[in-house]
């Protein structure tokens, strides 16, 4: 089976040569020739930040509301592998670092699954985490595997999730922020601070790139 260092290259090495035979469109809206529209690149200047608290006490923040260009966006940077757009939402992560947590930190990125990994050659959260330049560690590991989360209901999530990540100890004496791509329910950043505690790390709380709109939030 090829590494995933391979299929990265070789993805990079087609879209480099897609790039001189088929049109480039905007990630967000579809204009095309250009990869990034200038109202998209406002659009990811001018957050919609919300804040979710969950089950157990933990704060989710999130930089933007998942419709739209936003969720346009990051499903071509999970799907298509467009990984420039990691650069402008690590910016919209730091800034949202910047408001919500008044104390120093470190940042810890959800794990990739190794199949995840495997389609897409890097891992999303741990990108993006690097591109915003916050304090990074990385204390989360998949411990079992788990079904596809897409299609199952909130109990149904946290069911899947229950028990599947473990976390080693954090060295330095400071708080975490847990960091992901995108909340739902919440039952895998749940699951990340129950892992994180047991191992006798504090979670402050939880930052994503955008948060899907929940029943009866205005549109």
């Amino acid at each position: 089976m090829p590494s995933p260092a391979f299929a990265r290259a070789v993805r990079r090495a087609t879209a480099d040569a897609l790039a001189f035979v088929l049109p480039v469109s905007c990630a967000g809206c579809g204009a095309p020739d250009v990869s990034l529209c200038p109202a998209c690149i406002r659009r990811l200047t001018v957050p919609a930040r919300t804040s979710r608290p969950l089950d157990g006490g933990l704060i989710v923040h999130s930089a933007f509301v998942y419709e739209g260009e936003v969720a346009r966006m990051l499903r071509v940077l999970k799907e298509e592998g467009r990984t420039s757009l990691t650069r402008p939402f690590g910016t919209a992560l730091a800034a949202l670092a910047a408001t919500v947590v008044r104390e120093p930190a470190v940042f810890v990125p959800l794990p990739t699954s190794r199949a995840a990994y495997r389609r897409r050659g890097y891992r999303v959260v741990e990108t993006l985490v690097r591109r915003s330049s916050l304090p990074a560690a990385r204390l989360l590991r998949v411990a079992r595997p788990t079904a596809d989360q897409r299609g199952l209901g909130r109990a149904d999530r946290a069911r899947n999730v229950a028990g599947s990540l473990r976390a080693r100890p954090l060295r330095a004496p400071h708080p975490v922020v847990l960091v992901d791509d995108v909340l739902t329910t919440g039952a895998t950043l749940a699951e990340a601070a129950r892992a994180l505690r047991a191992a006798g790390v504090p979670v402050l709380c939880a930052l994503t790139v955008a948060a899907t709109p929940r029943r009866g939030d205005p549109t």
